[in-house]
């Protein structure tokens, strides 16, 4: 396997407009060919999608997802730069996942990792530097434990960084960006709420064998 340097991530970064975690992944594939590399990105279309992803979105559509059962219901908006886009089947078929994809992952709580509250990340630091196995850690090492803990815990909570439920190799992001490269146009799922039954509802429990009891004597 060819050794992937930051010189050659950049330098195919620069090529194509293409995120670095792309340029590595696509060079990865290709055992560091450039030009191999490059037709990687246009067939994934990721190249293209990066270079219209500062264009306003300001059309799409919300979409709806029923589980089996009706348990669990979800909504999301996903954005693109034009209404017959919106309309079409390659949008429409993105909707869907996207909302599927919300409906198996419950714990998922925000877009993208930047959309988390800064008292959210506040309080889970809190909850990383009281752990007891970090007791007694010099602090520099106990910093960067931390901050690995923080970044994986914040991408758990992010639908974008989820791995796609139909192809666990991409995540949700990569989807998206596939999708816009092949569309044309810019794509951004916005906001989402996910529904669950009886979610927040104080069910009243009762000892039915103690309450037997206390009518029989």
């Amino acid at each position: 396997m060819a050794d992937i340097t930051a010189k050659l991530v950049k330098e195919l970064r620069d090529k194509t407009g293409a995120g670095m975690m792309d340029c590595k992944k696509a060079l990865a594939d290709t055992d560091g060919d450039i030009s191999k590399a490059i037709e990687w990105l246009r067939q994934k279309g990721i190249a293209s999608a990066e270079k219209k992803s500062g264009r306003v979105a300001a059309e799409g559509a919300i979409g709806s997802y029923i589980h089996t059962g009706a348990r669990v219901g979800v909504l999301v908006e996903v954005n693109c730069e034009t209404d017959f886009v919106a309309r079409g089947e390659l949008f429409q078929g993105l909707l869907r996942d996207v909302a599927m994809q919300i409906a198996a992952c419950p714990n998922v709580e925000y877009v993208t990792v930047e959309d988390i509250p800064k008292d959210i990340v506040e309080s889970e630091k809190s909850i990383e530097l009281g752990r007891d196995d970090l007791a007694g850690k010099p602090e520099q090492i106990k910093s960067k434990i931390v901050e690995g803990r923080i970044a994986k815990r914040l991408k758990e909570l992010a639908l974008v960084e989820q791995p796609f439920i139909r192809d666990s190799s991409i995540s949700v992001q990569e989807l998206v960006k596939q999708v816009a490269g092949q569309i044309g146009e810019n794509l951004k799922v916005r906001r989402f709420t996910r529904y669950t039954l009886g979610e927040g509802i104080d069910v009243m429990e009762s000892d039915f064998a103690a309450e037997v009891a206390s009518m029989s004597s």
